[in-house]
Order: structure tokens, then sequence, then C-alpha cells
């Protein structure tokens, strides 16, 4: 097909979309949940930069509503589009006249989260925990069940875990932090957070888990019970309460907070673009309707906000591990520029101790690196911001998978999953422990 006639073969296909899509808006109105019927995930390589480029403007194309769930990086990396039913034969019809690779990685998104919402429906039928001993790690859990878990671990372990709200969501939800600690007083610390992407559901589920594992292994594990003799550690396990909430209720595939956007129909802002570090640099959107929306202002989230407050008003933090999924990667600053950190050196070293600590368990791969030479420019990132604070050991981890399920990663991996990056979160803790700063 001559390159020339496929701006008029999209724009054919642009006005039949339309009216499928108004008949898309009108189902989600009446039922008040966004379906994802028909759905693909399309797993795009390129072959050069030139093909690099046609799927960066892919990705740019507003009117084909994609969600990119992996996004271009380099010639060697494939690039994950969730592609709506209306938008799939136009995507399509690109891809190949460009003569670009793609697989369908998911063929019916819907059907795979029909079966996720069973398993946990089928879950929920059963009696509700009555200590932390008798709930489920192994399976997805509502922001409901997970408050009424904190809340158990405290009562159950008065003299140890405390939970600090350090403030609320946009919508008026708690920002819980669980706080273990064996006593003192502004004590050198060590900081984990999961679920600031609200759909990254294995992330909140292993935090759960590393909630519960702090618990057990202190006094048992020589290692960690040597760390908290030293240090706190403080845990978020919903980063994005509101997020968190709509993907369950409304919209499984929701990543951003939910406060409305001035002047825009599109709701929310990227928590990980929204921190004062190169702020609304490369690698970040000033579109409101853009997964990567940075927002009006640095810390304009009141996710972000609280936890910058935190942490400034702690001062003494020494490790800060931001938990995402997926693409199994440990990442250390810098995303906004290609300049090292000056600490580069150990952060590499420690992050290959930690990858091969974690990949001893089940044979798990991670590649590890600086953000920016590992996954992509992001500007506005977590730990690019406190690492600029002087945290000296900033990490974000990409939790499983490499992408076969993406963000609906089966609930019978959450265990696994959290039991391998509990190795590699063991070696950053005592590594910090060991070299005080």
């Amino acid at each position: 097909m001559a390159l020339k006639t496929l701006p008029f073969l999209l724009f054919t296909l642009l006005v039949m979309m339309r009216g499928l899509l108004a008949l898309t808006a009108l189902f989600v109105a009446v039922l008040g949940k966004d379906t994802f019927e028909g759905h693909q995930v399309l797993r795009i390589a390129a072959k050069d930069e030139a093909q690099l480029a046609l799927i960066k403007d892919l990705e740019e194309m507003i009117e084909f509503n994609l969600d990119i769930w992996q996004g271009v990086t380099d010639v060697a990396s494939p690039v994950d589009i969730r592609v709506p039913f209306e938008s799939l034969q136009s995507v399509k019809v690109y891809l190949e006249t460009q003569e670009i690779d793609y697989s369908i990685m998911i063929e019916d998104l819907q059907a795979m989260l029909d079966e996720e919402k069973e398993e946990m429906e089928s879950a929920a039928r059963v009696a509700q925990p009555r200590n932390t001993d008798s709930f489920d790690y192994s399976r997805y859990h509502t922001i409901d069940e997970i408050y009424s878990f904190q809340d158990m671990l405290v009562a159950e372990n008065p003299n140890f875990v405390s939970k600090i709200v350090i403030g609320q969501s946009y919508q008026g939800r708690p920002l819980n932090v669980l706080k273990f600690s064996t006593g003192g007083s502004n004590r050198p610390a060590i900081w984990m957070d999961t679920g600031i992407h609200s759909r990254e559901w294995v992330t909140q589920a292993s935090g759960t888990w590393f909630a519960k594992k702090i618990v057990t292994a202190y006094g048992t594990d020589p290692t960690l019970t040597a760390i908290l003799n030293k240090m706190d550690i403080f845990l978020e396990i919903v980063t994005n309460p509101d997020g968190f909430y709509y993907t369950h209720n409304n919209n499984r595939m929701w990543r951003k907070t939910r406060k409305p956007n001035r002047g825009s129909s599109c709701v929310g802002v990227d928590p990980n673009r929204n921190w004062d570090a190169a702020f609304g640099g490369p690698g970040a959107s000033g579109n409101p309707c853009s997964e990567t929306y940075y927002g009006p202002s640095a810390h304009s989230e009141s996710e972000v906000r609280s936890i910058v407050d935190f942490v400034k008003a702690h001062g003494n933090i020494k490790a800060f591990v931001s938990i995402h999924a997926y693409s199994q990667m440990l990442l250390y600053p810098y995303g906004y520029t290609r300049t090292p950190a000056k600490d580069q050196t150990e952060l590499h070293n420690l992050a290959k101790k930690a990858i091969t600590d974690l990949s001893s368990l089940y044979g798990t791969r991670y590649r590890y690196g600086s953000i920016i030479n590992t996954i992509y420019q992001a500007s506005g990132s977590t730990v690019d911001w406190t690492y600029n604070q002087g945290i000296k050991y900033s990490y974000t981890f990409e939790l499983r998978d490499t992408g076969r399920y993406g963000f609906i990663l089966p609930a019978n991996q959450i265990i696994p999953t959290a039991t391998e990056t509990w190795l590699a979160l063991m070696a950053i803790m005592d590594h910090t422990y060991k070299n005080p700063y």
C-alpha cells in the first residue's frame, strides 16, 4: 500500500470509530463500570530508530485512546499498548503499513478481568479473617480489607507496629503508614511504598505480605532483627487510595489520582510525575488526559505532598523504596538526566546484589540501572526527588511480569512475587544498616 493513501484510510476509519465510541460511552454511563470488551494488548517491536519514532508517533495519537502499558525505550525493548476495540483496525493498519512487527499479548482484556473478578468474589464468600494469621495473602483485596488488615496488625503488635495517618487523599481517604519500631525517637529509617499507580495490584498485595513478614521475621531472622534494633521501617501500602478504590469499582486500568483538572474533563495526575525533580520536563505530559500528566504544579497532589512533608519533617530517612509493576526492573536515579548520580557506582553494585538475591529463589530475571538508561526518561519521579533530598539509597522496583499478563498478574503469583522481592529488599535494607551516612 502506498504511504500517501494512509492519511485517507485512517480518516475513514476514524469516522467509523466515532459511532463506536459514542456507543461505548453510553454503555459505560448505564453500567457505571468501564468495560474492556474486545480490547487487546499489542506487543510492538521496532527494527530500527525510524520505526521507534513511528511507534512514538502512534503513542501520541490521542484519537485512538491508547493506554501505554510499556512505552518506547530503545530498539531492543518491546512496546506494550492496550488498544480499545474501536481503534484496533486503525492501529493494526498503521503498523502493517509501516511494516512494524507486532503480536497480540492479550486477546481479550475483559475476559481476563472477568476471571480476576470471579476469583475475588469467590474468595470473598469465605468468612472475613479475624486476625492477620488467617488473612489470605494469596489473593487481591479491596481497600477496606487492606485497611482492616492494617488495624488488625497494629492491634496484635501494639509495642512494635503503629499506624500513622500522614494526610488525606483528594476524596478524603486516610493515607495510612505503618511504622515498625523497637523504640527510640527519630531513629534512622527505611521507607517503602506500594500502589502509587493504582492499577498495579501486585504491589499493594506484596506490601501487605511485607507488613506481615516484618512482624513474623523480627526476632527470628537475625539480619532483620539487627536492622530493626537500630532503625525504623515505614510502609505505605495504599499510596493512591482514590485510584485504588476506582480500580475496584469503576475502571480496573486506572493509574492516576482522582482529583479533577481545571478546564478539562479528564481526571487525575500521574503521582510519579508530580515530584519537584525537573518537574514538567521531558518524560512527562502537560496534557491532563495523558497517563503521565504531571499536574498543575509540583506536589499538587495531596498523596504526594503528604509524603514530601513526612520525609522533610522526619529528616533521618536513609533508604527510600517505591514499588511499581510491571517489567522486572530495579532502578535508581536519575530519570530526568543522563548525568550519573554521584553515588552511581554504589547504587549500581547494590542493585546487582539485590536482583541476584531475588533471582536465587525462582530464577526470575531482572534488569537494573538508572531510570533513564534502563527504562525511559521521566521527570518529576519519586526517587529522583528523594535522592536530591539526600536519601542515598533511593530505588524503584518494577515487579512481575514482563508482559504476558502485565497489570493483570494472576493472584497465584502474589506470594512468589512478594517472597522473591523480599530478598532484594533485605539486601537494600542490610546495606543501608551497615553503611551509615
